[in-house]
C-alpha cells in the first residue's frame, strides 16, 4: 500500500478482559466513544476481535463470545468509526489464548523436554493453586502448526465476511524459539529435519509461522484488497530468525511495538526504525499511556512525556501510535484522551514534515542483530548527534553512497559481504572498527588478549576531551599487530595481573603497568580505522563518557565533515530526514532528559535549548530555511564547501529546521 494510505495518530486499544468481570461493554456509548477519538485527532484506533483470555467481542461461530457481553462491540465501534473517517483495524491474538490453550493442551508449544513453553521462565508456575498470586503477563503460548492455525484462519474469514475491514492486527507471532509439539515434531521429521539439531528445529519454526501468515494474507486479501495486515513480533531486533527469515515479509506495513519507560529506554527506537526503513514499508512506531507497560489499566504518563514520544516517532520517519486499554465496560477514559490530544495536537502541527520521509545519513551502521554491539553503537551515535542509517548482510544495499561505514564487535563478515566491504574501501569509503578485525585494517594478526581488563592512553589525533592518562576498559581488547607504515593512535597498558584470590588489589582491578604494551588501542591504515576495544559492549553496559569520546573522537577523525552536524547536550537526538516529494530535508531536534525511577524512565523536566547551530552538507544546496512549528525564517549562512548552517534560537522538547 501507498505509504500516504497509513494513519498518522492511532490508537492501540487492549481489550483483554476476564471471564469473571461482569457488564462487559455496559456503559459504551458510540457518542461519548467517539467523543474521545474527535479530541484526541486519532484517525485510526484498533478494535478488539478476540483477546488473550480467547473471549470474543462479536457474534461468532468460531470462538465465544464474552460470556457477560450482550451485543456486538466490536461492530459497533467500527460503525462509529467508519460514520466518522477514523480507520479500524481488527486486532486478533494468535500466540496467547487462554482458554484456547486450557481447552487444548495439544494446541500449545513445548519445550525439548515436553513441557510448555510460557512466558515469564519459571515465575509462571503452572501447578499454582487457584488463589495463588499470578505473575504479570502470564501465558501459555500457542503453536499455528497445530489445528490451533487452522481456527485462526476460521476466525479471518469470519470476520472478513462480517464486517467492512480496514485491516487486520495479529498478535503474538513470536519465533523467538522453536516447537516441539507432536505437530511440529511430525513435521521436522517428514521434512528430513532432526528436532536435536536448534537450527534445523528453529528454520522449521519460521518456515511454519510463515506459512500460515500467507494463508491469512490470502484470506484477508480475497475479499479486502486494500487491507492492512501486521503480524506482531515478527518486528523484534532482537531476535535474529525474524531477521535472518524474513518473518516479517507478509506484513503491508511494521508496528515497531515499544515501551521506552521500561523495555529498554528511549533509543532503541531510533535503531529499529532505521533498520526496517530498508524494507521501503509504512513504518508506526508504538509506545503506551501507561506508566509501566502494557495491559496496565489506571496506569498514566505525563502529557509533556507523550509528545516528546510522538515527536521522537516522527523524528524517525515513523507514524505515531499510542497503546491504551479500556475498561471492561468498554468506555474510553477522558484523561487519557485528553492526554494523548495534547500530543496528537502537535503531531497534527508537524506531521507533514516526517510523513512520508525516511532517515538520511552519510554514516553506514552494520547491524549484527547482537544488542550489545548494535545498541552500544547506537547509543554512543545518538548521543553525540551523528545521524546513521543502518545496513546489513541480507539486504545486499550498495555501500557506495555512504562514506563512512561502522563494524560493531560482533560483525561476522561473510566471503560476500568481505567483498562488498572492500569494494567499499577501495572506492574511497572509510570504515570504523569497533573491536572487530576489518579488511585492509593494516595488522598482520589479531589475537585475544591476555588479562580480562586493560587501560588505554590515547595519541593526540585522538585527545580531544580525553584525560592524558591510561583509563580503565572494563573487557580488554583485541591484540593487533599493526604492519609497518599503519598509523599508532592510542597505546594498551596492561595490568599487573588479574584480579583472584591469589594476587589481587584493593577494591576493584589491578592498576596498570608503566610501560605500554606492544598492542595498540587504535590504530589506521590509510581509510580504516580500527578501535581494539569492544567499546560498543562497554558503553552498553558501563555507559563510560570515555569510552564514547573516543568512539567520536576516531570518527571524527575519519569524517570531519559529516552530512548533519548538531551540537547539544547528550540528551539531545537529531535527525536528518530526506522529503522527495516536498523537494525538501527536514532536521529535527529533540531534547528532554529521561530519569530513572526504580524500574521505569520517566521525562518530566522539560527545559528548553537554545542557539543550537546545525549545519548539513545536502546533495543540492538549500536556499531556505524554517523552524516548525511556526515556520519562522532562520538565518541560513552558506559554507564554502557547499554546507549550509543555521542557529536555532530556541526549541523546548522539539523543533525541526526545514531545509528547502
Amino acid at each position: 500500500m501507498p505509504q500516504s494510505v497509513e494513519p498518522t495518530r492511532q490508537i492501540h486499544l487492549d481489550f483483554h478482559t476476564s471471564e469473571h468481570i461482569p457488564g462487559v461493554g455496559a456503559r459504551f456509548d458510540k457518542g461519548q466513544f467517539i467523543e474521545c477519538l474527535r479530541t484526541a485527532r486519532v484517525n485510526q484506533i484498533n478494535l478488539f476481535a478476540k483477546c488473550h483470555h480467547s473471549w470474543c467481542y462479536y457474534p461468532t461461530r468460531m470462538g465465544k463470545m464474552h460470556p457477560s457481553l450482550t451485543f456486538d462491540l466490536l461492530g459497533a465501534q467500527i460503525e462509529a468509526c467508519h460514520a466518522n473517517d477514523i480507520r479500524a483495524p481488527i486486532y486478533l491474538t494468535v500466540g496467547w489464548s487462554a482458554r484456547d490453550a486450557e481447552e487444548h493442551p495439544e494446541w500449545c508449544q513445548r519445550e525439548r523436554d515436553g513441557r510448555y513453553a510460557v512466558t515469564g521462565g519459571n515465575t509462571f508456575d503452572l501447578a499454582a493453586p487457584p488463589a495463588a498470586p499470578r505473575p504479570v503477563c502470564s501465558w501459555k503460548f500457542l503453536c499455528v502448526n497445530t489445528p490451533y492455525g487452522a481456527l485462526v484462519e476460521a476466525h479471518v474469514a469470519e470476520l472478513c465476511e462480517a464486517y467492512s475491514v480496514d485491516g487486520l492486527w495479529l498478535d503474538i507471532y513470536q519465533v523467538q524459539r522453536p516447537c516441539y509439539c507432536a505437530d511440529c515434531l511430525r513435521g521436522m521429521r517428514a521434512a528430513g529435519i532432526d528436532p536435536d539439531d536448534p537450527e534445523g528445529a528453529l528454520r522449521y519454526r519460521s518456515e511454519s509461522v510463515l506459512r500460515h501468515q500467507a494463508r491469512v494474507r490470502e484470506i484477508l486479501h480475497a475479499r479486502h484488497p486494500n487491507a492492512t495486515l501486521f503480524f506482531n513480533g515478527t518486528t523484534n531486533t532482537n531476535r535474529r530468525q525474524n531477521l535472518e527469515y524474513a518473518v516479517f515479509r507478509y506484513n503491508t506495513k511494521l508496528d515497531l511495538e515499544d515501551l521506552p519507560t521500561t523495555w529498554g529506554g528511549y533509543d532503541k527506537l531510533p535503531l529499529r526504525a532505521r533498520l526496517f526503513h530498508v524494507t521501503g514499508k509504512p513504518l508506526v512506531a508504538m509506545s503506551g499511556k501507561f506508566h509501566t507497560m502494557w495491559g496496565e489499566f489506571g496506569g498514566f504518563k505525563h502529557r509533556d512525556a507523550l509528545r516528546y514520544e510522538a515527536a521522537a516517532m516522527l523524528a524517525s520517519g515513523c507514524r505515531v501510535n499510542f497503546g491504551d486499554q479500556a475498561h471492561p465496560a468498554a468506555y474510553l477514559e477522558p484523561a487519557t484522551y485528553s492526554n494523548i490530544a495534547h500530543a496528537f495536537a502537535y503531531v497534527d502541527a508537524i506531521e507533514e514534515f516526517a510523513i512520508p520521509g525516511r532517515p538520511l545519513s552519510d554514516i553506514a551502521l552494520w547491524f549484527t542483530a547482537e544488542p550489545e554491539s548494535d545498541e552500544g553503537v547506537a547509543k554512543m551515535l545518538l548521543e553525540t548527534q551523528h545521524e546513521f542509517e543502518v545496513v546489513r548482510s541480507e539486504d545486499g544495499q550498495d555501500l557506495a553512497r555512504y562514506r563512512l561505514l561502522i563494524l560493531p564487535s560482533a560483525t561476522v563478515l561473510s566471503v560476500a559481504d568481505t567483498a562488498r566491504v572492500e569494494a567499499f574501501i577501495a572506492g574511497g569509503g572509510r570504515v570504523l572498527a569497533v573491536g572487530v578485525c576489518a579488511p585492509g585494517n593494516g595488522a598482520d594478526s589479531v589475537s585475544p588478549a591476555t588479562y580480562q581488563e586493560d587501560y588505554t592512553r590515547v595519541g593526540k589525533e585522538l585527545a580531544d576531551d580525553l584525560p592524558p592518562a591510561e583509563f580503565r576498559n572494563y573487557k580488554a581488547g583485541l591484540r593487533f599487530a599493526p604492519r609497518p607504515g599503519t598509523t599508532i593512535l592510542a597505546q594498551i597498558f596492561e595490568p599487573y595481573f588479574d584480579r583472584t584470590y591469589g594476587r589481587y588489589c584493593s577494591h576493584q582491578n589491578t592498576p596498570n603497568r608503566l610501560d605500554p604494551s606492544p598492542h595498540p588501542a587504535a590504530f589506521r591504515a590509510g581509510n580504516v580505522l580500527t578501535l581494539a576495544h569492544p567499546l560498543d559492549q562497554l558503553y552498553y553496559h558501563h555507559g563510560a563518557r570515555v569510552h564514547r569520546q573516543l568512539f567520536r573522537n576516531a570518527l571524527r577523525l575519519l569524517l570531519p565533515d559529516p552530512m548533519l552536524d548538531v551540537t547539544m547536550p547528550s540528551a539531545g537526538r537529531a535527525t536528518l530526514l530526506a522529503q522527495p516529494h516536498a523537494r525538501r530535508h527536514v532536521t529535527h531536534l529533540l531534547y528532554a532528559c529521561p530519569m530513572k525511577r526504580g524500574r521505569c524512565e520517566i521525562i518530566e523536566d522539560i527545559v528548553p535549548l537554545r542557539n543550537i547551530p546545525v549545519t548539513v552538507r545536502l546533495p543540492v544546496t538549500p536556499q531556505r530555511a524554517t523552524l516548525v512549528p511556526g515556520r519562522q525564517p532562520l538565518f541560513l549562512e552558506p559554507l564554502p564547501d557547499g554546507a549550509a548552517r543555521v542557529i536555532v534560537p530556541e526549541f523546548t522538547l522539539h523543533g525541526a529546521v526545514v531545509w528547502e
